[in-house]
């Protein structure tokens, strides 16, 4: 672990073909528990800004920072190297805008409360932001009365109402609809009333532990059966099966969208980025192939892959979204966070 701290450089740890496009996986060597060490951050920002600048002279298109790597005590969602480069020609995104789109979409119409965890962070913020415009009720848990009071100002003051500061799991002892973005433990889940849904944009995921409660997955999807050489797993799911986050750079890509998407997330943009999903659902069939380039090189395009819809998962309905390449390497409780880019060669 020393010597991989001292000398090691981001790498290329997987590759596969999909429609033409070589997608690749860069690995930043660093295991997941370092990224909090507050003296570590420096080194590992270090790591992210030299594959960004390797990604611009390449070409690349579109770039996604991927799990820890866009952690906002790290660099604001990106927003650091954006800032200090704003000349670049590649597209950082976090991809979190499609995230809460999907989470957003699973939850009923009918809903007029829902208790939020992890209520001040990226995605809590634009998740209670929406659903206050919906005229929901948001339970949101956070003990930082500034932090909430930062998030409501922000709201209009028609629906400034709607979002609610609690400080303990016993305010939602009768609210049926819980989205977990921080990680809660078997004994605060047992505050959930009987019947209760558990959504969830936290990694690890929650445990199951109330049998008498429904479970919503994270954000997942199947990559299509014409993607070729795929040759590893994305966490914890089953082979060919990715996080809804990566389609933020999907789509960014499919859209030929020329925006940062960095730092806060953009509640304003998250149906039209929904919609952008929805819009490429279909053409699972399409055939991979892959055309040389004239003359011996090749031009660098966003990564892409397609986006559909997933089957329900604990009776909710989830549309999530595909991404080419996976973006954890776990081992035991650490993990290497990685950043993903794709190429496509054009005849």
């Amino acid at each position: 672990m020393l010597v991989m701290w001292a000398k090691s450089k981001t790498f290329l740890f997987s590759f596969y073909g999909l429609r033409g496009r070589l997608h690749q996986t860069w690995v930043v060597p660093r295991f997941g528990f370092q990224y909090f060490l507050p003296f570590a951050r420096d080194g590992i920002n270090k790591q992210i800004e030299e594959a960004i600048l390797r990604a611009d002279r390449l070409g690349v298109k579109v770039l996604s920072l991927a799990a820890l790597n866009k952690n906002e005590a790290l660099n604001g969602g990106g927003t650091l190297f954006v800032d200090k480069h704003p000349n670049l020609r590649v597209r950082v995104v976090h991809g979190n805008t499609l995230t809460a789109a999907v989470i957003l979409n699973e939850i009923e119409e009918d809903v007029k409360e829902v208790f939020l965890t992890g209520a001040t962070s990226k995605l809590g913020r634009a998740i209670a932001l929406y659903l206050s415009k919906r005229r929901v009720k948001v339970l949101m848990l956070t003990i930082s009365t500034e932090r909430f009071q930062k998030i409501q100002k922000e709201a209009p003051t028609e629906f400034q109402n709607y979002l609610v500061q609690v400080t303990k799991y016993q305010a939602a002892k009768n609210c049926k609809t819980w989205i977990v973005g921080k990680w809660i433990t078997p004994r605060e889940q047992s505050w959930a009333p009987r019947g209760a849904h558990f959504h969830q944009f936290v990694v690890p995921p929650i445990l199951p532990f109330r049998r008498d409660c429904t479970y919503g997955d994270l954000a997942a999807m199947r990559l299509p059966d014409d993607v070729q050489g795929l040759g590893s797993c994305e966490y914890t799911m089953e082979r060919g099966v990715v996080h809804a986050c990566h389609a933020g750079g999907v789509v960014h890509s499919l859209e030929g969208w020329n925006h940062h998407e960095v730092g806060a997330i953009d509640v304003e943009r998250i149906d039209l980025v929904w919609r952008a999903a929805l819009k490429h659902e279909s053409g699972c069939s399409w055939s991979a192939s892959f055309a040389s380039t004239g003359g011996g090189s090749s031009a660098i395009a966003a990564r892409m892959s397609l986006i559909c819809p997933s089957p329900r998962i604990g009776g909710s309905k989830s549309w999530l979204c595909a991404h080419p390449v996976s973006f954890i390497v776990q081992s035991g409780f650490f993990f290497i966070a990685t950043i993903m880019v794709s190429m496509q060669s054009i005849s």
